[in-house]
């Protein structure tokens, strides 16, 4: 029997990063992992429902930006809030897409990941 752990995300400031995952989607670290050479850190931010985690992986002779192709993935967020977050979210500039139709819309990351915001 298998169950979700985490996924994860390469970020190249991880202090942007955390900042953008709390103030955007209320993340906060529930553990983290440092190389004793500072070579990488790896941060695990949680919901406070549940066990699965989104990974943060820093490398600190990373330089350039991470290609992420075409982003032909994602990770998906699920909300009572959808129209506080919506608002939130286009305050802070970081809506990439909307599909009304569909009634979802993603957010970006420092990165360049996108996130899918769905009502419940």
């Amino acid at each position: 029997m298998f169950h979700f752990n985490h996924f994860n995300f390469n970020v190249l400031n991880l202090e942007k990063s955390l900042q953008f995952y709390q103030e955007a989607l209320g993340l906060h670290e529930v553990r983290r992992k440092e190389a004793e050479d500072g070579s990488f850190i790896l941060v695990y931010l949680g919901d406070s429902n549940g066990d699965f985690t989104l990974e943060l992986t820093w490398l600190r002779d990373r330089v350039e930006k991470y290609d992420l192709g075409d982003e032909e993935f994602h990770l998906a967020f699920v909300t009572d809030q959808y129209e506080e977050a919506y608002k939130k979210h286009k305050e802070m500039g970081v809506i990439l897409f909307e599909n009304p139709e569909m009634g979802i819309y993603f957010i970006g990351d420092p990165d360049g990941y996108w996130i899918e915001i769905v009502p419940v």
